[in-house]
């Protein structure tokens, strides 16, 4: 009996962590993995395993994730674990990248995307309210930002 890995994407501050969340709740059987991330956790934020690139680097090379990105200047991790979980039955749901679902695809083919968007209007709302970098970012942005994924067929 094969699972799946329900990797959930959209731009900051589109609300994947309440998604997901809402979802780990009602759905008793769904696991929600933890990335590690080389960041410090925000308050209110994403729950997740915060490490040093140092520390990172040498788990990455040891072979302690099953997928591995960079992104915002950071450097994430999904546990090795993982793949094995799904392969055995388990529901795991999981915040990815955008830019990393290939790679995800070919490490977990049991791979489920949930592509999140809200208006521009709103995501600018709630970037600037976040604060920080995304202060910066333009109309441009994010209208990008909030664009759906093309789907494929396997």
């Amino acid at each position: 009996m094969s699972g799946r890995l329900i990797g959930v994407v959209g731009p900051s501050g589109v609300g994947k962590d309440s998604v997901m969340r809402a979802l780990s709740e009602a759905v008793p059987d769904l696991a929600l993995v933890w990335r590690v991330i080389t960041g410090v956790p925000k308050l209110g934020g994403e729950d997740f395993g915060s490490v040093s690139l140092p520390k990172f680097e040498r788990r990455e090379a040891a072979g302690a994730f099953c997928l591995t990105w960079r992104a915002h200047g950071l450097h994430y991790g999904i546990p090795g674990d993982v793949r094995l979980r799904v392969a055995m039955g388990s529901m795991m749901l999981v915040n990815l990248s955008r830019n990393a679902l290939g790679l995800a695809a070919c490490t977990v083919p049991e791979l489920v995307v949930l592509h999140l968007t809200v208006s521009p209007r709103l995501l600018a709302r709630r970037l600037i309210a976040g604060g920080g970098w995304m202060r910066q970012r333009s109309d441009d942005d994010l209208r990008a930002a909030s664009l759906h994924l093309g789907t494929t067929s396997r």
